[in-house]
């Protein structure tokens, strides 16, 4: 390579990288994996340095992603440095030596933790205060994100016995089910999936308005302390104690070794073991253990050289692409499916994979007949990544959406904004079945027994066609289908007969109104107190409530609007359905503004029964001890949360003073 093929080699890399790094860490959608973006990035580095074309702006002398200009800008007072990867043991044993030859005859250890595969932020706390969040952003400055990161359950607002000034580094990440049930719901919407748990959490965190974000189920790990005097820190195992200490959040992942062997021998082991965890890693973290060695070892301009991640490569698996299929879905959304060869990959075998819209399909350039790469989105989810050999001649015709629904023949729309095409047929079958299943699930009208099989076998038979059909029906009607005896076919009737209790929320809950889920319809069952007056309501009035925007209002006054589920809201009504909001029952305001969490068995009251004493005397619960915590109450067996109330020495009561509390006569 001479230097002008080395000059247009530089700005061909630089293009791409920068080009990932705004879909990575901007707009949460990347189109490169992270092995390609670090062998370009290694690719570019090398060339600059052989041909001394390294500039201030090249990516090589950046971390992360800008910060966005939609947030505050901050100054990090200690640069938040970015790890050399490595992919192999040779690698690895590299690294080992360059620190051994820098420390020289120091004797060290090794503290080795997972790679959270999620968004790097910075927690400062002053004199016990949580008072600024940021994410990394380049290194040099990132985001002021402090009213979102305050939305974390598990991120403590204050701590107690903290230093003066106490800077915590951690990764923000959500769970891999969590992830799940997210992408359902934005695909359900007709918005486009998040490619991984990472980018979901990069996402949620630059939102605008913090209370989207507490909508979403992110939670946080810290990985590093920095204080204003360290020397009493001395190691990164201690300092990791002493954040659980003090009530952070740290992985028990986390070991000291005494040898780069012993370090390859927890890769192996935990690359075994990362399948079963609720979360995502994509790597392991090697740290040198003692602080004091950071100094003398030093960094790059965008690494230290006391830690280095060795980075898991994601399991994939190539199988022919037998045919594409079409879901539809509760709302009508159409949702391409691929139809596989079956395949072995992390441990299951796979026999479909969402292609999830058909911009993403042509995209790709998947077609039919095509042998195609595939790989698990947080270890769960089965995705086409690539297509093998795209150039052949031999390949089908490219995908092409048809312009009718597959099961009932209505033109398809796609609505502006976006990327799904949909049925707005309401009688289509497959939209029928699915409102059903809705209608009838644990978080809405909760009508045990009436899962898919019957839900079809109800349809099928003629006895329904819509929920509201639940509410006539008896148990002579339905004894005579598939598997329903006689006590069955009594219980569901019960059921069903059971289930008109259900309060307001979870009624508009069940009607499954497009962007209205539990959270938006109890708001708007506890603003509007009825039915009819949700109904009568107007754009204004709606979005005055505080978690509704004009999205969420425009889809519930359209749903109301329609003169079909106008009839199927007044059969409900006849049938006898909770149509007004049931004012709860204030017996004092004892608790007012305290905060209560829960554990272990108590001796007379169950978990609910104490629960709804809190609220009845004007307090609340939360699952998690945190600073915000005024009292655990702590019954018998009581587990990790009466440590964690004992550390951060929150009061700790038993039934018989939280019972004098409330002014209830223990006897």
């Amino acid at each position: 390579m001479n230097l002008k093929q080395a000059k247009q080699r530089v700005e061909e890399l630089r293009d791409l990288l920068n080009r990932a790094n705004r879909a990575y860490y901007e707009e949460a959608q990347p189109f490169i994996s992270d092995r390609e973006f670090d062998e370009a990035l290694a690719e570019l580095q090398n060339i600059e340095e052989e041909f001394d074309l390294a500039t201030h702006d090249s990516p090589t002398q950046r971390v992360g992603g800008a910060p966005s200009n939609q947030f505050p800008t901050v100054e990090h007072p200690q640069a938040l440095l970015s790890l050399d990867n490595t992919y192999n043991e040779d690698e690895l044993r590299d690294f080992d030596r360059r620190v051994k030859n820098r420390l020289g005859d120091f004797e060290f250890t090794y503290a080795v933790e997972m790679k959270f595969d999620g968004a790097s932020i910075r927690l400062r706390y002053e004199n016990g205060e949580l008072i600024l969040g940021a994410t990394r952003g380049d290194g040099e400055k990132g985001d002021d994100i402090t009213p979102n990161i305050k939305t974390i359950g598990v991120i403590p607002l204050s701590i107690e016995g903290a230093p003066n000034v106490m800077e915590v580094r951690g990764e923000a990440y959500m769970e891999k089910e969590a992830f799940v049930r997210l992408n359902e719901y934005r695909e359900e919407q007709g918005l486009t999936p998040f490619a991984n748990p990472r980018n979901s959490t990069a996402g949620s965190l630059k939102m605008q308005d913090p209370r989207e974000v507490a909508r979403r189920p992110i939670k946080f790990f810290a990985f590093d302390l920095l204080l204003e005097n360290s020397g009493e820190y001395q190691t990164q195992e201690y300092k990791m104690k002493l954040l659980d200490e003090l009530g952070m959040p740290v992985s028990s992942y986390f070991k000291i070794t005494e040898s780069i062997d012993q370090v390859l021998d927890v890769i192996r082991e935990w690359k075994d073991l990362r399948r079963s965890l609720p979360f995502e890693i994509d790597g392991v973290v090697i740290k040198v253990n003692e602080d004091r060695y950071r100094d003398v070892l030093g960094s790059t301009s965008k690494s230290p050289r006391w830690a280095i991640s060795y980075k898991y490569e994601a399991e994939q698996a190539t199988t022919l692409l037998e045919s594409i299929t079409l879901q539809v879905g509760r709302l009508g959304k159409i949702t391409p499916v691929a139809e596989l060869k079956p395949v072995l990959l992390a441990g299951t075998t796979v026999r479909r994979a969402s292609l999830h819209n058909e911009d993403e399909i042509l995209r790709k350039d998947i077609r039919v007949g095509d042998t195609i790469v595939v790989e698990k989105a947080g270890e769960i989810i089965p995705q086409v990544v690539s297509v093998v050999n795209p150039d052949r001649n031999d390949r089908s015709e490219p995908f092409s959406m048809p312009e009718h629904c597959p099961a009932c023949n209505e033109k398809l729309v796609k609505f502006e904004g976006e990327v799904a095409w949909r049925c707005v047929n309401p009688q289509c079958p497959p939209q029928v079945l699915e409102r059903i299943k809705h209608f009838a699930s644990r978080d809405a009208m909760d009508i045990d027994g009436l899962g898919e099989a019957v839900a079809e076998q109800l349809l099928d038979a003629g006895l329904i066609a819509t929920y509201a059909d639940l509410y006539s029906l008896s148990k002579e009607k339905i004894m005579p289908l598939e598997r329903m005896a006689e006590k069955s076919a009594g219980n569901l009737i019960s059921a069903i007969e059971a289930s008109k209790q259900q309060p307001l929320d979870r009624v508009i809950y069940a009607l499954g109104i497009r962007y209205v889920g539990k959270t938006v319809a109890r708001d708007l069952a506890s603003h509007f107190q009825s039915m009819d007056s949700l109904m009568s309501s107007n754009l204004d009035e709606m979005t005055s409530v505080e978690s509704i925007g004009p999205k969420i209002a425009e889809s519930v006054s359209e749903f109301f609007a329609n003169n079909k589920n106008r009839q199927l809201i007044e059969l409900l009504r006849e049938a006898g359905l909770n149509f007004t909001m049931k004012k709860k029952e204030v017996a004092s305001t004892a608790l007012d503004g305290k905060t209560f969490v829960l554990t272990g068995t108590l001796p007379s009251l169950s978990r609910k029964d104490a629960s709804g004493l809190i609220e009845k005397h004007g307090g609340k619960t939360s699952s998690s001890v945190s600073g915000n915590t005024d009292y655990v109450l702590a019954g018998e067996a009581a587990g990790s949360k009466l440590d964690k109330a004992r550390k951060l020495e929150i009061t700790v009561i038993d039934e018989n003073e939280f019972l004098s509390l409330i002014g209830e006569n223990t006897g």
